[in-house]
């Protein structure tokens, strides 16, 4: 299920599968959003989900990096939630995501259908309405949310400093718990398959809070059901990457249990790079890791904290600069712009 749509700029995907590319390539978490102007023109005229839902608008912000910078990559313009509509789970963003009717008890979870992925179609009409914009230009990467995170934005009804509600169903009820990573983990493999199918060319699975459980505990009750997608994602054929957000602990505790295949391991910004090398070996292929608020500092300052980032990578298989989190909406796009222009030259 490989994308037949060949790209001029193979960069990102060929260092994706440990090959030696053209130049170090350099895609960034977010490059479709507020910090830049033109994203913030379409944004002024309709709602963040009008924007999701319509598949030439999101196609339009998802290509305005790319015109904008030479980066090697773009990402679809999507949310982590909007698989969400395939169980039926109404999401409304104001301006963070809020679900009415949270699912926090066995009833609840009992209660929730089996995923109907066709209620996510427009997903896939904009990743084929991408594909078609970009010309072959630079390869899309279609993404989910990882099978905890999204369920704690099911269970908690909207984002969490604490994950109570998350906790307090995972200790109380395992039972209904798992149930509850294991249909969204089927969705979401799915979900993934179904944005191939439709022309990306490589996948990311953002585990945005598997920092919310301590490392074992996410070890032993959700790792399985991150690495059923990852396997689902994978045997696609397309490039997969891993971001998992939880800091050393969490890559430590997953290390000696990552699929095998073109997977890439998404590092964020608080593991120093070649810790998080020697974590998961020279055979692997990482991205990242920069701070975002380095792209804040001077042009000196950010181009040496770039490459403090870049040696590190060293040892590893291959390396995709990125950032270790999503960019900050009050970026100065000079300052992306002048990133891309060093990353390309080191």
């Amino acid at each position: 299920m490989v994308p037949a749509v060949p790209v001029e700029n193979d960069s990102f995907l060929a260092a994706c599968r440990g090959r030696t590319p053209a130049r170090r390539p350099i895609w960034i978490m977010r490059q479709a959003g507020r910090y830049l102007p033109e994203y913030r023109a379409v944004r002024a005229r309709v709602s963040f989900e009008t924007l999701c839902r319509a598949p030439d608008l999101a196609a339009e912000v998802t290509v305005q990096p790319i015109e904008r910078f030479d980066l090697d990559a773009a990402i679809l313009f999507s949310d982590i939630l909007t698989i969400l509509d395939a169980f039926g789970i109404d999401v409304r963003f104001d301006p963070g995501p809020k679900i009415a009717r949270p699912v926090r008890t066995p009833a609840d979870v009992a209660a929730l259908p089996e995923a109907d992925l066709s209620a996510c179609a427009y997903v896939y009409d904009a990743v084929g309405a991408c594909v078609e914009r970009l010309a072959g230009r630079v390869p899309l990467i279609g993404f989910a949310g990882a099978p905890l995170t999204v369920a704690s934005y099911m269970i908690e009804g909207q984002g969490s400093r604490d994950f109570r509600h998350t906790k307090v169903l995972g200790w109380r009820d395992p039972e209904a718990f798992q149930h509850l990573l294991a249909q969204v983990a089927r969705a979401t493999a799915g979900y993934l398959e179904r944005q191939v199918a439709a022309g990306a060319h490589a996948l990311q699975v953002f585990e945005s809070w598997g920092g919310a459980l301590p490392p074992d505990v996410y070890r032993r009750i959700a790792w399985p059901h991150t690495r059923s997608v990852l396997e689902a994602a994978l045997a696609t054929g397309v490039p997969v990457v891993a971001f998992l957000r939880g800091g050393e602990g969490l890559l430590r505790a997953v290390a000696g249990d990552l699929p095998q295949g073109d997977l890439v391991i998404g590092i964020d910004w608080t593991v120093p790079m070649a810790t998080a090398v020697s974590i998961v070996g020279p055979e692997r292929v990482v991205q990242g890791n920069l701070d975002p608020m380095a792209l804040f500092a001077p042009r000196g300052v950010l181009e040496r904290l770039a490459g403090d980032v870049i040696a590190a990578a060293g040892p590893a298989r291959g390396h995709v600069f990125n950032l270790g989190h999503g960019i900050s909406k009050d970026t100065d796009p000079a300052q992306v712009a002048a990133l891309v222009d060093y990353v390309h030259r080191s």
